[in-house]
């Protein structure tokens, strides 16, 4: 099990630590982290049981606006994070 799990992820960084990768895919690169995040959460925040929701009686869109300003205001995960944490609760009480 340790051999199918590490050699994906070591084999990779082996064959690229050999080649001189352009800037451009490197910009490039640096990009997929957030692509992955995003897709990862717009299915939570904007969808629900019936399909899309951009309504204000969605709690979890509600509760990504502060933690979206906190973000680009910080720049913190843990401030980010904290932030939507203590929304969805104040929302999920108030609305909830």
């Amino acid at each position: 099990m340790m051999l199918v799990t590490y050699i994906p992820r070591m084999l990779p960084l082996v064959v690229l630590s050999k080649m001189n990768i352009p800037p451009l895919v490197l910009n490039w690169l640096k990009y997929i982290p957030i692509a992955v995040l995003a897709s990862l959460l717009a299915p939570e925040i904007f969808m629900n049981e019936t399909g899309l929701d951009i309504s204000l009686n969605n709690q979890m869109l509600l509760a990504a606006i502060p933690a979206f300003i906190v973000a680009s205001l910080t720049k913190n995960l843990f401030y980010t994070v904290f932030s939507g944490m203590g929304a969805i609760i104040i929302i999920s009480r108030f609305l909830g």
